[in-house]
């Protein structure tokens, strides 16, 4: 059966210093640039029926680096937009706000938990519609593809949070026994 492909982009500045990155668009560092590569070394000889991107540079440019034509952009891929918390790290956030977590409470002026999950629950429905045609790899960032781990398997988007995701990883969302599961995870 048919699988979806999670790939979190290549390495940019801030995703190195732990700085929160929606809407600010960023290129790769040179790291990140390698690790784009290398993702597509490990996706070497497999196809897709569908190649759905988030339209942020950094994602566009993981999937070009690892090889992947990109079939459709769609801004429900974005990262979680951190609102007033854009560029600034969890630990600065929490010397003004000691209990703050973004999987409950959200971002100030960003969005909640339950708005990026009917973002990526619509996604998933997306690539779902493709897989009997074949797998399905999306390109997006960390927080974003977390919660698509979440909501596969059945969980409010605050179980992302139990998910941690590396750049430029690949996570697997297939099936067993008729139950989605996730197969592989910040391989």
């Amino acid at each position: 059966m048919a699988e979806i492909v999670l790939i979190r982009h290549g390495q940019t500045e801030w995703s190195a210093a732990g700085r929160h990155t929606s809407y600010t668009d960023l290129d790769l560092t040179e790291e990140g640039e390698r690790q784009a590569r290398a993702a597509g070394e490990r996706l070497a000889g497999r196809t897709f029926a569908a190649v759905l991107s988030s339209p942020r540079r950094r994602a566009l440019r993981t999937a070009e680096l690892a090889g992947l034509t990109v079939t459709e952009t769609t801004e429900d891929l974005a990262e979680w937009n951190y609102g007033r918390y854009e560029g600034i790290t969890t630990a600065t956030i929490r010397e003004s706000d000691p209990g703050w977590s973004l999987w409950t409470g959200g971002a100030p002026g960003g969005e909640t938990p339950d708005e990026v999950g009917a973002r990526l629950d619509r996604v998933l429905a997306r690539a779902s519609s493709f897989l009997d045609r074949g797998d399905v790899a999306l390109i997006a960032h960390g927080h974003s593809l977390r919660v698509a781990g979440a909501r596969w398997i059945g969980l409010p988007a605050s179980g992302g949070g139990k998910l941690k995701l590396g750049t430029a990883t690949l996570s697997t969302l297939g099936f067993e026994h008729g139950n989605q599961v996730i197969d592989a995870w910040n391989a």
